[in-house]
């Protein structure tokens, strides 16, 4: 019962990480966002081509995917497994987070290519380990003032994550999770790092929103 029940959570976490919130976005203005700017359906793309408002909205939506998972998963071990939550009150949410990410990353209603995991991966994080989030966080707003590249602060703050975790939990099993979190993400800017390398990486432009990058 208890493994069937951690295959639904980790099945419906990665079907609510799955929704291409971007995509969607986009295609209601008419605009394929994976044909445009850096072509990825994450919120900062979306920000660059249809604005703010879209773009926070993509943002936020993103982040709460990740929460809602952590949510879900510990609604289910509370109300079926109540006499005995002890380690599955640990292990159910990190499985949920982790298939959630999964979910942005490898969304299986666009052939398995989403977005870079860091807002739904932020979500996570505020669920599982808040105040290593802000630490990320400052690390993320100081790296991006300094470079102004969306990329490079997303990077810095992945980096710092599994630091932070354990200097604030001391839990070793959160460490490797958000180690292999920020693994994940930092995989997936790979295409960035090698903008960065040739010198063709866009700056996050505040004043204009059609900028490619």
């Amino acid at each position: 019962m208890l493994v069937l029940t951690y295959i639904l959570i980790a099945f419906g976490a990665y079907l609510l990480g799955s929704v291409p919130t971007g995509f969607l976005v986009a295609r209601a203005r008419g605009v394929d966002i994976r044909s445009v700017g850096s072509q990825n359906m994450g919120a900062t793309n979306v920000f660059r081509v249809l604005g703010k408002g879209p773009g926070i909205f993509v943002l936020l939506a993103d982040v709460l995917k990740g929460w809602a998972a952590i949510a879900l998963a510990r609604s289910v071990i509370h109300s079926h497994f109540a006499d005995s939550v002890g380690l599955n009150e640990t292990i159910a949410p990190i499985l949920a987070g982790l298939s959630a990410i999964l979910g942005h990353i490898y969304t299986c209603w666009l052939r398995f290519k989403g977005g870079k995991g860091i807002a739904t991966s932020t979500g996570v994080m505020v669920a599982l380990v808040p105040v290593a989030l802000f630490i990320c966080l400052v690390t993320w707003v100081v790296a991006f003032v300094a470079s102004r590249y969306v990329s490079v602060a997303s990077i810095a703050g992945a980096m710092t994550l599994p630091i932070a975790t354990w200097f604030t939990t001391h839990d070793l099993g959160l460490t490797v999770v958000t180690a292999l979190m920020a693994a994940l993400v930092i995989y997936k800017h790979k295409g960035n790092v090698q903008r960065l390398r040739n010198g063709t990486e866009n700056r996050l432009n505040f004043k204009k929103k059609d900028i490619a990058a």
